[in-house]
């Protein structure tokens, strides 16, 4: 296995040394203790371009050898056995490897007195639980990158919204947006409620590239998400989009127009499912006929509350739209009949009237 020449700083860019030669082998700790269902690692299971296996067992050329540590995936039966290579990470002794934090991050900071939001194993010294917040700071720092798995770690999520006693945070929030590790990557943030299996995997494979020496970097958005999976909105990748340009719009789950006036805040929203579809190009929530509820954006759950609303905005946009909307339904009207009729030409009488003049000269 290459090893990192020389130390680097821990918020430091790589040396070039490292950034050169990459890594022949890489170990993947995955943590999801934070709080969260454990659906990201579940429907990571569901990925097949590439799926998790085809990473584990060296099928994709160009990637070091990838030992995956993940309790959902793991054949280990548990307790220390199982967090033995994350005490080995914690210890300094296990290098490189690539830190993946599923669930939202609580304030322990909070507690007065004993006791704590999460814990992953005992800690060894006390036999206390050890907090998921220990496990961040010792193994963040070490880590050759990390990653966020889902809107819980990436902004929060579900558990961070207003009201909540836990006080949580995504994992940004929680390291610092300026955190680096020691790749000099960032935070890498992949949203979703659950993540969408290829979006999750595209982007550990870039990841992945970038460790071997292979690709440069991936490009990340202001919110450290990858640019080219959520820079469009779900509306500019919707099959239902059309309808919203005609200002035809649905008003009930049962139609397929746009369904912007019973609740769906995709025109606004960063994501690719509409395009990607779910599993195998299947599905995806406007696809099969649900509203965009903003599962992939920093201010998700709050800022989209109550669902099945329309959007504050979806009135304006829509009063704009009708009119203009109307009129081009109606001019496609007549061209969509004009287009549906042959030309008078096409018959079988015994006169050719196609235009066809067999004595014509230039």
């Amino acid at each position: 296995m290459t090893t990192q020449s020389g130390t680097s700083e821990v918020r430091g860019e790589p040396s070039r040394a490292e950034a050169r030669e990459g890594f022949d082998e890489i170990t993947i700790l995955w943590i999801s203790e934070g709080m969260s269902c454990d659906g990201d690692t579940v429907s990571l299971t569901a990925a097949g371009q590439p799926s998790i296996e085809d990473v584990v067992l060296g099928l994709i050329p160009g990637l070091p050898k990838v030992n995956l540590v993940n309790k959902v995936l793991s054949p280990s039966l548990g307790g220390e056995d199982f967090l033995a290579p994350y005490r080995a990470a914690a210890r300094g002794e296990l290098e490189p490897f690539i830190l993946v934090i599923e669930g939202s991050i609580p304030n322990q900071n909070i507690i007065e007195g004993d006791g704590y939001w999460t814990s992953f194993g005992n800690h060894p010294d006390t036999g206390e639980p050890q907090t998921l917040n220990e496990w961040i700071d010792d193994l963040a720092p070490k880590a050759w990158a990390v990653v966020a798995a889902g809107t819980c770690a990436t902004f929060g999520g579900i558990h961070a919204m207003a009201g909540n006693p836990t006080g949580c945070m995504g994992l940004a929030d929680y390291l610092g947006w300026e955190f680096k590790a020691r790749s000099g990557l960032p935070v890498v943030n992949v949203p979703g409620c659950p993540i969408q299996p290829e979006n999750f995997m595209e982007t550990l494979v870039w990841v992945l590239q970038h460790a071997a020496g292979a690709a440069p970097p991936p490009p990340l958005d202001h919110m450290l998400r990858p640019q080219w999976l959520f820079g469009k909105t779900v509306h500019e990748g919707c099959d239902r989009a059309a309808y919203y340009e005609q200002g035809d719009f649905a008003r009930d789950y049962n139609s397929p127009k746009c369904q912007v006036k019973v609740g769906c805040w995709g025109p606004v929203v960063n994501c690719n499912v509409p395009k990607r579809g779910w599993m195998a190009g299947i599905g995806g929530c406007p696809n099969v006929g649900g509203i965009c509820i903003g599962c992939t954006m920093p201010s998700f759950p709050d800022a989209f509350m109550p669902f099945m609303d329309e959007p504050p905005g979806g009135t304006l946009s829509t009063m704009v739209i009708r009119p203009y909307g109307a009129v081009i339904r109606r001019l496609r009207g007549l061209t969509n009949d004009m287009v549906n009729h042959e030309p008078k030409w096409r018959h079988n009488k015994r006169k050719l009237t196609s235009g066809y003049d067999p004595h014509w000269r230039a």
